[in-house]
């Protein structure tokens, strides 16, 4: 692969302005920004310039508690997705254990969590520990 050279700046008005160019490349033609940095950053507004991030002590320690990817999700919110698309595989993995259907399964990536059920006796052990999880939860 080769390796990619970001300019440091870009010219402007016909060559009268010079200024920092925005080191931020796109991730589909690995190309490097065309647009000016803004004052005192490396990226333009576009790529994250006009970020300031929090700027209070209290607001600095709610993002790292928060620990969110992406902006929107939280590390719990994921584990108790995940958790819920294990329970929906194993639900698909009853129906054709006991011979319910015959469409075709999902497809992908296994949750984490997820333990295949392969035989009548892990469907039957399956429902009653499910009852069990059920009924714990609804007492909490």
């Amino acid at each position: 692969m080769t390796e990619i050279r970001k300019e440091p700046t870009i010219i402007l008005a016909c060559g009268r302005i010079r200024c920092r160019r925005c080191q931020a490349l796109s991730k589909r033609s690995r190309e490097q920004c065309k647009k000016p940095a803004l004052k005192g950053k490396a990226v333009c507004g576009f790529h994250g310039g006009k970020s300031t991030g929090p700027r209070t002590r209290e607001g600095r320690q709610r993002i790292a508690s928060t620990r969110t990817i992406h902006g929107g999700e939280t590390r719990a919110k994921r584990r108790e997705r995940s958790a819920s698309d294990a329970r929906m595989r194993n639900f698909e993995d009853l129906i054709h254990v006991l011979g319910m259907t015959t469409a075709p399964r999902w497809r992908g990536r296994k949750p984490n969590g997820y333990v295949a059920i392969t035989t009548v006796e892990q469907a039957k052990a399956w429902i009653v520990a499910d009852i069990l999880r059920l009924q714990h939860k609804v007492k909490l």
